[in-house]
């Protein structure tokens, strides 16, 4: 008797180890990784990282509790009363920068070689873009509060292209251009 009721009590607690474990790894694969959201009070866009731990473990109980752990307007304004999360939580993927990048790449051309830029690949070949006035830049240099605006002015690059030209920018006196077109007339 007393062997049935360890058994059926230790299915009881696997069971809601199971749930918990579950509930904050989905909070915390959710929450985690820098967003870009509108700032309530100036209407430009912010870089926000939302608090994974704080949310993770509050998703035992049901829905996470989401409050940010670093924004770009802070530490100026970090006693604001963080609005903005609600952005968060009502589109959760959509501001994510690496997904915004994927996005925005998705179906492009590289300005130099004409090829469709290759799936992302966010650990060993990441895209580029360049500048209005010629110059190449990783995704990762540029500030994820100025993504939206730079993505609106900027024309993407393939990483192949991107080693190309940062070798050209870097040794010049080892490259020879023949016919070179400017991108931006």
């Amino acid at each position: 008797m007393i062997t049935i009721f360890y058994f059926i009590a230790s299915i009881v607690i696997l069971g809601a180890l199971f749930i918990a474990i579950k509930a904050i790894g989905g909070a915390y694969l959710k929450f985690r990784g820098t967003r870009v959201i509108t700032c309530p009070e100036t209407r430009k866009p912010v870089a926000v990282n939302v608090d994974v731990k704080h949310a993770a473990f509050s998703a035992i109980g049901g829905d996470p509790d989401l409050r940010l752990r670093s924004c770009t307007r802070w530490p100026e304004r970090q006693d604001c009363d963080q609005d903005c999360l609600l952005q968060i939580e009502l589109n959760p993927k959509d501001c994510l920068v690496r997904n915004m990048l994927t996005n925005w790449y998705e179906g492009k051309k590289c300005v130099f070689c004409h090829q469709e830029v290759e799936k992302v690949n966010w650990h060993e070949r990441k895209p580029a873009l360049l500048s209005p006035d010629n110059k190449t830049v990783q995704c990762n240099d540029v500030p994820p509060e100025s993504l939206p605006e730079v993505l609106s002015t900027h024309k993407p690059v393939c990483w192949s292209c991107y080693i190309a030209e940062s070798f050209r920018r870097e040794f010049p006196h080892l490259v020879v251009d023949r016919n070179k077109e400017p991108v931006f007339k």
